[in-house]
């Protein structure tokens, strides 16, 4: 075996999670397809060139003959058929994963992406957390005795692992003297370990797909999901998979992508943070018609992004694949019930539009927030487990509503940009400190906001933007000013030396990002080589 665990420091669990046969297993993986993924992240690269050299993103023309057939999914799976209220959130530290199983929610969105710093403490918790629950054995004591343990007096959720995206390495497993894939690492472990266990449950093996932006990428995966069973004798199908849609080439290919994962889709979600940071990155010097206004203003009924989920709802219950809605990431405040009443209503306005245009789910952040989305859905599901009749044969979406992000409206402000700089520096502390989902003037942040953040900062800037509520031109002189203020501010709230150890080091890397003349893809790339 070429399979080298380095730079880590022994943490609990790993000798449970990282058996020869674990590791054999990643190693396969790895020799199997960690090319052809090198050779579709080159793709990527290439075709955001072309775009920037005024390629137009359309349609495929040589997958017409896909979009234009009559094929479907097949059923959902019985753990997967109600997926009315969602809950997200890292599957580490244990007291997380176990307020997610005991949430009320139908299914955990277990990420082991977005919402979670990639230290390796928290990618073995995390496949050790999932083992556990798959046992029903996860339980946690806190240093002052509080004990937490799965609830038996409701139904758990039916778990649904988000694995990195491909774009992300993982440092501390080398095989043949290379980095291994985050993603083929954290699938590899978590099927291994939790597969059979989730079959006997009932359940199965369900993951969601996160960053894809083309067909060709949910082929790889597919071709992952047949090795990987045929390697463990689990049936094959047996796995299924919900696609995010959460960037801008992959919005063209909806039915490609659920053609090409064939046995294995299950459905789609409008991932909409990240979807908005893809637009931002494709589309970053493309001319101030694709300059997306500050994030808060950026609503789910500008015209723009309405296409986006009406063409999801359509293009999933045409294919019988469900059809998820988007994240609600307010986070309540106790000690402010006024506040909260007015956010948990703006909850219940966005989850109502997503029930009323045929979504037969969404995603919350929150466990409060799991009977608001419920009562929702419930009120228009009623007894059935989804709405996938409902086929929306009146929706008819062309590549220009797609790409009008001019009809979002709003405004650029200094706000927004005072917004952007301090989420974005107090959100890469945080998950430099090791947590990933971090809640920030009471929404709950992970790396896809953190991504709109620092992204708005350099496109505004690339395009000397100016600002609707102080008329200052965005520049150099004037990001770093106020970047300097908010990190000031933020310094006068965090003791001396978590500011030192975390803060510090956010700031210059946020700084750098948003100054550079050259766009660096994700923010999460740089951060990781900062992570022990």
């Amino acid at each position: 075996m070429t399979v080298e665990i380095a730079r880590a420091a022994e943490v609990a669990g790993s000798s449970e999670i990282l058996t020869d046969d674990a590791l054999a297993f990643v190693e396969a993986l790895h020799h199997g397809f960690d090319a052809r993924r090198r050779e579709l992240l080159a793709v990527r690269r290439a075709r955001r060139e072309r775009i920037a050299a005024g390629e137009p993103l359309d349609f495929l023309a040589e997958t017409a003959e896909v979009r234009a057939g009559d094929w479907r999914v097949p059923p959902p799976p019985a753990a997967l058929a109600d997926r009315r209220v969602e809950i997200t959130g890292p599957a580490s530290p244990a007291k997380m994963a176990i307020n997610a199983v005991n949430s009320g929610a139908r299914v955990w969105l277990a990420d082991l992406e977005d919402a979670s710093s990639p230290t390796w403490a928290n990618v073995i918790g995390s496949v050790l957390n999932l083992r556990d629950a798959a046992r029903g054995t996860l339980a946690w004591t806190s240093a002052e005795g509080k004990e937490y343990a799965l609830r038996d007096d409701l139904r758990r959720p039916t778990v649904v692992t988000r694995p990195r995206g491909w774009h992300l390495p993982e440092k501390h497993v080398l095989i043949d003297g290379e980095r291994a894939s985050g993603s083929l690492v954290d699938f590899g472990l978590h099927f291994f370990h939790t597969a059979q266990l989730l079959i006997d449950n009932g359940d199965g093996p369900y993951y969601y797909l996160p960053k894809l932006e083309s067909h060709l990428e949910a082929r790889l995966w597919n071709d992952v999901f047949v090795f990987a069973q045929e390697r463990l004798a689990i049936p094959q199908g047996t796995i299924r998979a919900t696609v995010l849609i959460e960037t801008i080439p992959a919005a063209f290919e909806m039915d490609e992508i659920l053609f090409e994962l064939r046995e294995h889709a299950s459905g789609l979600n409008a991932g909409r943070w990240d979807y908005l940071f893809s637009i931002i990155k494709v589309f970053r010097d493309a001319g101030p018609e694709f300059v997306v206004p500050d994030r808060a203003s950026v609503a789910m009924t500008a015209p723009f992004m309405r296409a986006y989920t009406e063409l999801l709802v359509k293009t999933c219950h045409r294919r019988g694949a469900v059809a998820m809605g988007g994240m609600a990431a307010f986070v309540p405040n106790r000690a402010d019930p006024e506040a909260t009443a007015t956010a948990f209503e703006k909850v219940r306005a966005d989850k109502t539009r997503e029930a009323a245009d045929g979504f037969d789910g969404s995603w919350v952040a929150h466990p409060d927030l799991v009977p608001v989305c419920r009562e929702v859905f419930d009120g228009v599901l009623g007894d059935r487990p989804n709405q996938l009749d409902r086929q929306r044969p009146e929706v008819e979406v062309s590549a220009a509503e797609l790409l009008d992000v001019a009809s979002a409206g709003g405004a650029v402000t200094e706000a927004g940009l005072r917004t952007n700089l301090s989420v974005g520096v107090a959100y890469t502390a945080a998950w430099l400190a090791g947590n990933g989902a971090v809640a920030l003037h009471s929404l709950m942040e992970d790396a896809a906001t953190a991504e709109i953040s620092r992204s708005q900062v350099w496109q505004h800037l690339r395009h000397g933007v100016v600002l609707a509520d102080s008329g200052r031109t965005v520049t150099r002189e004037l990001v770093r000013a106020v970047l300097d203020e908010e990190v000031a501010a933020l310094r006068a709230d965090v003791p001396s030396d978590r500011f030192a150890a975390h803060y510090e080091p956010a700031a210059r890397l946020v700084a750098d990002l948003v100054l550079a003349n050259d766009y660096v893809d994700f923010l999460t790339l740089p951060a990781y080589e900062l992570l022990e």
